[in-house]
């Protein structure tokens, strides 16, 4: 399994309009964040993208997306789904299935009601399934399994994914991911749904800023997430302009080592490429 991130920026993307900061002005590529997207890559060929945000269409392109077997939302909210008419080009051929929980569908059902509703001729429009979510989703080899969290007072969703390939003769996981942007809460029995049949090799976690959030978790709390899960490694996404690569990746070590934590920690960043 390959995962890619299309985005890892917060809602505004960075750089921010109309902002000077020294990050929104820095030359160093990887403090360029599009906003939040994940790309999944199965080892057979599957192909599923979790969220579509503004700029899909450009990290689309950027990663060669060619296809698509499904997308995978977490929220309804346009740094996230903005990007959903650019599917129009990868579901002409078939329909694309796309998943997520009831308020995420409600809300994608009310603003892309165009898709769904007689039009004129001309212009074109995404060929999508809407799908609720109610358990794991397995696509080829590929299990996306919904982890309910909090954004605020919100109830979205993370995605644990595994590959039906990546256990071993005792039915545990010898490998998977888990991406979660967004979230300010996560409960014991979404805590219990990771690390089911084995902790995840890798979690890539929201974390705005070193500073706290009302509905995003800070870095610390991102981080400590990770170490919860037992996850082996955490890869901040969903960043803000407060901080540059350079500084997140001090933060994490530092906060690491001084914690005397079992983890390894950093920054995600577009185009950051993980195989598990």
């Amino acid at each position: 399994m390959k995962l890619t991130i299309l985005g890892s920026g917060t809602s505004h993307g960075i750089p921010v309009i109309g902002c000077f900061c020294p990050v929104c002005t820095a030359s160093e590529g990887k403090d360029k964040r599009l906003r939040c997207s994940l790309y999944v890559e199965g080892s057979n060929g599957e192909r599923a993208v979790i969220d579509t945000g503004p700029e899909f269409r450009l990290q689309a392109l950027q990663a060669g997306i060619k296809n698509l077997d499904a997308v995978f939302l977490t929220h309804a909210h346009a740094d996230h789904i903005h990007g959903l008419d650019d599917l129009r080009p990868l579901s002409w051929k078939k329909a694309i299935p796309i998943y997520g929980n009831n308020p995420t569908m409600d809300e994608f059902l009310e603003r892309f009601s165009y898709i769904f509703r007689k039009t004129q001729t001309g212009g074109g429009k995404p060929h999508v399934n809407p799908i609720i979510v109610t358990g794991p989703v397995q696509l080829g080899g590929l299990i996306f399994i919904p982890i309910p969290v909090k954004h605020g007072t919100l109830d979205i969703l993370g995605w644990k994914i595994i590959e039906t390939a990546a256990y071993d003769r005792s039915g545990r996981i010898i490998s998977g991911a888990v991406y979660l942007t967004d979230g300010s809460h996560i409960d014991e029995e979404s805590y219990r749904l990771i690390t089911e049949g084995g902790s995840p090799a890798c979690a890539i976690i929201g974390g705005l800023r070193a500073r706290s959030h009302e509905t995003h978790f800070s870095f610390e709390e991102a981080i400590m997430a990770g170490v919860q899960m037992n996850a082996e490694r955490v890869f901040l996404t969903h960043i803000c302009h407060d901080h540059s690569h350079r500084e997140i990746e001090d933060y994490c070590r530092n906060f690491v080592n001084k914690q005397n934590l079992p983890i390894s920690a950093g920054p995600a960043w577009d185009g950051l490429e993980l195989e598990l």
